[in-house]
Order: structure tokens, then sequence, then C-alpha cells
């Protein structure tokens, strides 16, 4: 029968909760299981910071002193990734720090191919925190124990894709009409009950942030009541039991609102759960009272569901390819002649700059402008009301990339403004 021996080191590191000797910073948990075969998001608490900010996160097999640092760092040699920037949605408030640590399935695969190879098991996630008084470096440590990703694993969303039973890249129903059926396949880890509701953003409301889009276990708890509220279609509990896959059915399409021409969005909403395997004791960590639970926690914003209500021809249905979606004004607009205008679209990643495009009749083109990637809007120019007249406008956005390759296009949208009481008089 084989004996493994841990080195003291690791046996001392696995054996001892915290740090309380060797680091000034805590944590909550200590520990975790997470899924050997699969991503795990972890909502971690971080407190006692003092001048500190955080900098890099690092996953790997073993770890050493610090020294002249404060705690324990990774083995170079045994690395197996850093936190990628796309999951990274930490938020830093004083002298407290809330880390969401999603493993990539890379790392969690590195992780149980070196145990294959006779490494231990367990591995480690280590925080950085850089002094801005010009203090040491400390590094803190967060215990990641792989598993089946089953019941004893936090509750956390790994995948999420919400779409209509129809194929079709943006839907199109007309006024009145009952949209198809919607639902949401998501892969997640642990079991709990999975707690929110379907929301309605219709046409002329303020978009959702980014943040607004995140499950509400991924906030601190003081920020998760400032998230933007939207029109409530429906709400849904249900009990999620450790298989990681569900299909979650959407709202009744009766209930989903259809009398307003324009963009509307579905929005997912999922609110924090009671789920023990994923609190978060804020005294423990030094960042203040009470548990945080965090069932239902992800690193990344639900992905919201468009659709456009209207008798819009095909053609000029917004969001050709690549995602690039018309927002505002909304297709087949009239607009006084001395009202401002400004032309809205979805962002796309990577682009270098976008390229607006408005035609009037016999599609002469009117007007041109090069957009910046740091803005997805254009004020248009004053004068374009009086070059336009009584033409019917179409406008339309080009995503181009750093290589002038074109990275998405929408379709074209219609405009015109109305006629002042002259020019009306002028007509025969």
């Amino acid at each position: 029968m084989r004996r493994f021996l841990l080195p003291p080191l690791l046996f001392a590191l696995l054996s001892l909760p915290a740090f309380p000797a060797l680091s000034e910073i805590r944590r909550d948990p200590t520990g975790v299981n997470v899924n050997s075969q699969g991503p795990t998001t972890v909502f971690i608490s971080f407190g006692g910071l003092n001048g500190q900010i955080p900098v890099e996160a690092t996953w790997c097999g073993e770890v050493i002193p610090a020294a002249p640092d404060i705690g324990f760092k990774c083995d170079p040699r045994t690395i197996y990734g850093s936190l990628p920037i796309r999951y990274d949605q930490s938020s830093l408030q004083g002298g407290a720090f809330t880390d969401i640590m999603t493993i990539p399935t890379t790392v969690a695969m590195r992780a149980y191919q070196a145990a294959e190879r006779g490494a231990l098991s367990p591995f480690f996630y280590v925080r950085r925190f850089v002094s801005q008084r010009g203090g040491p470096d400390e590094y803190v440590i967060v215990t990641c124990r792989p598993s089946a990703g089953g019941a004893r694993t936090p509750l956390s969303l790994v995948d999420v894709k919400v779409a209509f039973d129809v194929d079709q890249p943006v839907l199109s129903v007309r006024v009145g009409d009952v949209p198809p059926s919607l639902k949401a396949d998501i892969q997640y880890t642990g079991t709990g009950r999975l707690v929110g509701r379907w929301e309605v953003v219709f046409p002329g409301d303020e978009l959702p942030t980014e943040t607004d889009l995140l499950t509400e276990a991924t906030l601190p708890a003081d920020q998760r009541a400032f998230q933007r509220r939207y029109t409530e279609i429906e709400r849904f509990n249900l009990f999620l039991p450790p298989t990681g896959r569900v299909t979650l059915k959407g709202p009744d399409p009766k209930r989903i609102p259809t009398r307003s021409e324009g963009l509307h969005l579905i929005l997912l909403r999922i609110e924090a759960s009671n789920e023990k395997e994923g609190d978060s004791n804020l005294a423990n960590a030094g960042a203040g009272v009470g548990v945080v639970h965090s069932g239902g926690v992800a690193g990344f914003p639900m992905p919201p569901l468009r659709f456009w209500v209207g008798s819009t021809p095909p053609e000029l249905l917004p969001g050709g390819k690549g995602g690039l979606t018309l927002l505002s004004p909304a297709n087949r607009a009239l607009v006084a002649p001395d009202a401002p205008v400004v032309f809205k679209w979805t962002p796309v990643s990577a682009t270098s700059y976008y390229l607006l495009q408005v035609r009037g009749g016999e599609n002469a083109l009117l007007h041109e402008a090069f957009v910046g990637t740091g803005t997805a809007s254009y004020a248009a120019p004053p004068w374009l009301a009086a070059k336009a007249g009584d033409a019917i406008l179409r406008w339309s956005v080009r995503a181009v990339g750093a290589e002038g390759q074109d990275l998405a296009a929408s379709g074209a949208a219609e405009l015109r403004f109305e006629l002042t009481k002259e020019k009306e008089g002028e007509k025969p």
C-alpha cells in the first residue's frame, strides 16, 4: 500500500484554517470545494486592508514563503493560471474587498492532471495585495478542494444562454401579437434554490449597465439594492438538484408586452439565495458584521434577450450580423426638425471604430461619421433636418476592426423629420 507524506509546509497550510500570525489581511471562506472537471465561482470577503490594493490572482499547486513580503506566494513551477480579466468582478471599498473567484476550466483540468501525476489534490488561490504606503506586499491564500461539483460546492452559475424557441438573430413581432416561448439553458455547480424574476426593458427606458446584469449574489451586500429594476413579467423559485444543468422555462408568452413599437430587452434577474456552501462571514474576514448569502453567484453578466416589436420589413431589422443592434431612434421614428437626434447602438468588442451612414432619397449619402470605440452613440449635426427635407432617411452602423475588417454590421432603420407649418403650406 502506497503512503503519501505531505511536505511539512503544505501540511501546516492544510491544517490551519487561517494564518493570522503570518498575515494581517483576513478572508472568508478560507477554503472551498470546487468542481474538478469544470469552472466554479465563489464569493470571498477580504478584510483588514490598510492602504493596500489587490492586484493579480493566481492558482497553483504549491506555495512557498513570500519573504521579505508577507504570507505565502505561488511556487512558479506549479502555477496553473491567473484570474482572467473578463471574470474579474471584484469590488474594493475602504478596508474591505469583495472577490468573485471564477476558476476557469483550464485551471481545474491542470489541477486534476497534476493530481493524477501524484501531486496533492488541493490547490491554492493566491491574491496579492500591494501597499500604497511603502510596506511589503501581502499574499493571502484560499484553499480549493476538488470535488464532483455537487451538493457540497457553492451554488454558482457557470454558463447561461437565453433564447426564443425560434432560429432568428433578432425576433420580430407585430404590435399586439404573442411572441414565441423562451427559455434559459443554465450550467451550474452545487445545489439549492434558484430565485429570480423576468423583466422587460421598453423602448426609451434607460438601458441596463453591466452591473445591472450581474446576478445579485455577485455584488457586495451593500451594493445589491442599487441595481436598476425594470418592469417585472414573472417570478420563479425552483430547486436545483446537484446535476449541473437545468432548462429554466421563460415567462408565459402572453405576459410579454408587445404594445410599444421598438426594440425590447428581456432580462433574466437572479437573486441571491441562502445557500450555506457559498456563505461568507464578514466578521471572520474582518470586513463587517453578518453573513453574506451568495447562492447564484456568477462571474459574468446575464445575457439580455432582444426582440423587435413593429411592422418592420425584414431587410430593415436592426442587427444584420455580429450582434450590432440599432437602439434609437426607433425605426420609422418621426422627429421634430429642431429636436436633437442621437443615434445609439449596441457596442461590439474589439472594435477600432464605428462607421455611421445616413442616406436619403435614391439612397444618396447625406452624412457619414467615424465614431471612436469608446462610445456607441453619435449626436447628429443640427443641419441634418434641413438637408433631409421631407425624405425618408435610412441609417446604419458598421463596426470596423483594427485591420479594416468588418466585425459587425446593422441593418438600416428609417427616420423622418416632421415638416414645419410653412413647408406644409408650400406643398401642392
